[in-house]
């Protein structure tokens, strides 16, 4: 049975997640303890030691659901916690993640949504719980290794920086602001932060909206991956809302002649996604890395403004549900062979 923490104030939503969850509820799949506020979630994590995942409002009394994810980063590592709220606006999610959050759902609730993001986050959840299981039951080990090391690996610490990965299917996505260095070279920093954001608050909510997740921001661009049930249509479907929105966007000044707009490069298939980064600088990255990752950032690169490119096995995988236009073989850097590209029209 998977135990998990619901924090909201409002009490609706209590009602809601029973209801919804009932048949897992009945099964003694899940079972749900309740908190009002930050503060009270602390209070329940003292009598339910054994919670998996931690699903939390931002705006409650009392404390705050990113000040709770501050509180659960330093206290309870093995958690993993995702946001629910109606404030899905860059900045929160930015100060989320930032904070440790596993995944941002925005109000209203879609269950469904809700209910594949639960089981991908217990996933991760027992996976990290299953190594250090056979980490620390492992009697061979305590024969050879230091007590200074065993000690070490009992800490906080170590299971903070713990490094777990899986192979997964997904659809991954490269959104680039073209030819944004002329905002930068000609406006005021405040001015280009700020239109930056704005650039991105409007990408980010299409992305979410049809099911995917940020990676990464890159600069001026986004990094995004889909994972799940027609993760190559839904991509395509973010990309193309993306596009339009962008380009129906008004130039942004008088004297700099900048008309907004994107490339996009999109690709699907297997890769590997866990922490990747530095254990000693304590600065890791939850992201996905393989070939089909880097086809889609060089499809990026290739792309003018305005364009999305895919490849051509991606390109027989959605042929009949979008308008696609052969562009032909594409020398792409690291590709010891030109690929063939299709770019996805609407």
């Amino acid at each position: 049975m998977t135990k998990i923490l619901v924090v909201d104030d409002e009490a609706d939503l209590e009602v809601l997640v029973k209801q919804k969850f009932r048949k897992k509820i009945r099964e003694q799949e899940y079972q749900f303890v309740f908190a009002s506020n930050g503060r009270h979630a602390l209070e329940q994590l003292k009598d339910h030691a054994d919670v998996a995942v931690v699903l939390s409002d931002i705006n409650m009394p009392e404390m705050d659901g990113l000040t709770l994810l501050g509180r659960l980063s330093e206290n309870h590592s093995l958690l993993k916690s995702v946001i629910i709220s109606a404030y899905g606006d860059m900045e929160n999610i930015r100060s989320a993640m930032n904070k440790g959050a596993f995944d941002f759902i925005t109000k209203p609730v879609d269950f469904r949504d809700l209910e594949v993001t639960l089981e991908k986050t217990i996933r991760q959840v027992k996976q990290i719980r299953e190594t250090m299981r056979a980490i620390k039951e492992n009697n061979i080990l305590k024969m050879y290794v230091d007590e200074t090391v065993l000690n070490f690996m009992g800490t906080r610490e170590f299971e903070t920086t713990l490094m777990s990965s899986e192979t997964v299917e997904a659809a991954v996505v490269f959104i680039d602001i073209c030819s944004f260095t002329a905002i930068s070279e000609n406006e005021s920093p405040d001015t280009v932060v700020e239109l930056l954001n704005n650039y991105f608050d409007l990408m980010v909510k299409e992305i979410i909206a049809h099911g995917g997740f940020i990676d990464k921001f890159i600069g001026d661009a986004i990094m995004a991956v889909f994972k799940g049930e027609y993760q190559l249509d839904r991509a395509v479907d973010a990309c193309l809302a993306v596009r339009n929105k962008i380009s129906s966007l008004p130039m942004v000044s008088n004297h700099v002649k900048f008309e907004p707009n994107v490339s996009i490069g999109i690709n699907y298939g297997e890769m590997v996604i866990g922490n990747i980064g530095s254990s000693s600088l304590k600065r890791l990255d939850y992201t996905v890395i393989g070939d089909a990752v880097n086809l889609a950032q060089r499809l990026q690169g290739a792309a003018s403004p305005g364009q999305i490119l895919i490849s051509e096995e991606a390109y027989h995988r959605i042929k009949e549900y979008f308008k696609c236009r052969e562009i032909g073989e594409i020398a792409l850097k690291n590709k010891q062979n030109p690929i063939n590209t299709y770019e996805v029209v609407e």
